[in-house]
């Protein structure tokens, strides 16, 4: 994890809360009240230097980059479509990259699988769709991300000021400067992008070398995922999602959101037909297209759990897609020895 933190220097988009520029230019984020408030709380509950933490925010600046990032693409600029966010992570790229990832972790995918009780294809299609198997793990500085959005982007600054606290105590934890940490613009970290939080609560070490590392560790990766999912509930051998057709209007049914709370009995007796067992619970998911007719799935239990990670029905369905290409592909396959990979171990 050593790399440097870098600071983006530019105007802050419309609608966004810029602290006063006098302040900001002389002292980077240590002027900022609320950034001193934090301070202090971090010092009165966990001990915290406050000298020490107001240098490292001295050298940090509202991220513009990450504050635009973040917000929800406009309409009709940026409409949502299920074909275009299908095609970006069920593509020949992950699935050639997620066979090979296999083949290289067999062992390690079938101890997660039977320690946790996750198919070894979720685990891969989840660090395949986050990072193409550890290629791309972000490139803003964490600290920098975090407080950005924590203290200049009110509509989820509660989260993330959380986040942030989470991110200190577990560089801290871990013994590395907070500045040197490397992440997306929301602040996951690693192979398989845990935010701080999830990190500190799910992540573990499956490698045997006493130390969580999500950055360069294969193994603790993986064992961290499926730790994760399991923690949220995860139920080994039972069906993740099932293709539905809907008779009239479904928009209550879709109101009630992607947790399941209605049987599969009583979806059909609302106009939803698929093939699964009555007494199942699940949810009404729509994946729409524009210009192209929607297409309608039920949800399960394990639906649900997937979009603990990530909380879309698109970004669940391409996990669950490219897990279906990928066990496919691999039970087609003749067995192999793994082969040393390069990169993170």
């Amino acid at each position: 994890m050593k790399h440097f933190v870098s600071s983006l220097l530019v105007a802050l988009p419309l609608g966004l809360v810029a602290p006063p520029a006098t302040a900001e230019q002389g002292a980077g984020l240590s002027q900022n009240p609320e950034v001193q408030a934090f301070i202090a709380s971090m010092h009165e509950q966990h001990g915290f230097d406050i000298a020490h933490l107001t240098r490292q925010f001295a050298v940090l600046r509202p991220n513009a980059t990450v504050l635009k990032a973040i917000r929800p693409p406009a309409a009709p600029e940026k409409q949502r479509s299920w074909e275009r966010y299908r095609g970006r992570f069920v593509n020949e790229q992950r699935l050639a990259g997620g066979l090979a990832f296999w083949q290289a972790h067999a062992a390690t995918l079938q101890r997660a699988e039977a320690i946790h009780g996750v198919p070894a294809e979720v685990i891969v299609a989840i660090i395949g769709v986050e990072t193409i198997y550890g290629q791309h793990m972000g490139s803003f500085g964490v600290l920098e991300a975090l407080a950005s959005l924590a203290f200049f982007y009110p509509p989820r600054s509660e989260f993330f000021r959380g986040e942030l606290e989470q991110f200190l105590l577990l560089a801290r934890e871990n013994g590395i400067s907070p500045l040197s940490v490397k992440g997306s613009y929301a602040g996951a970290i690693g192979i398989p992008q845990f935010m701080p939080s999830s990190q500190r609560r799910y992540a573990v070490d499956f490698d045997g070398d006493d130390r969580i590392d999500l950055r360069q560790s294969y193994p603790d990766a993986i064992g961290s995922v499926a730790r994760f999912l399991q923690q949220h509930g995860w139920q080994t051998g039972e069906p993740v999602a099932v293709p539905a057709s809907v008779s009239g209007d479904p928009a209550a049914l879709l109101a009630i959101g992607i947790k399941p709370t209605l049987t599969v009995s009583e979806l059909a007796a609302r106009g939803v037909s698929a093939v699964a067992d009555g007494d199942r619970a699940a949810a009404l998911i729509d994946l729409v297209t524009p210009g192209a007719a929607t297409e309608y799935w039920l949800g399960f239990n394990n639906f649900y759990v997937i979009t603990r990670y990530n909380r879309s029905s698109f970004y669940a369905m391409s996990v669950f897609q490219l897990a279906q290409a990928l066990r496919q592909e691999h039970a087609a396959r003749p067995a192999a020895a793994p082969v040393a990979g390069s990169g993170p171990r």
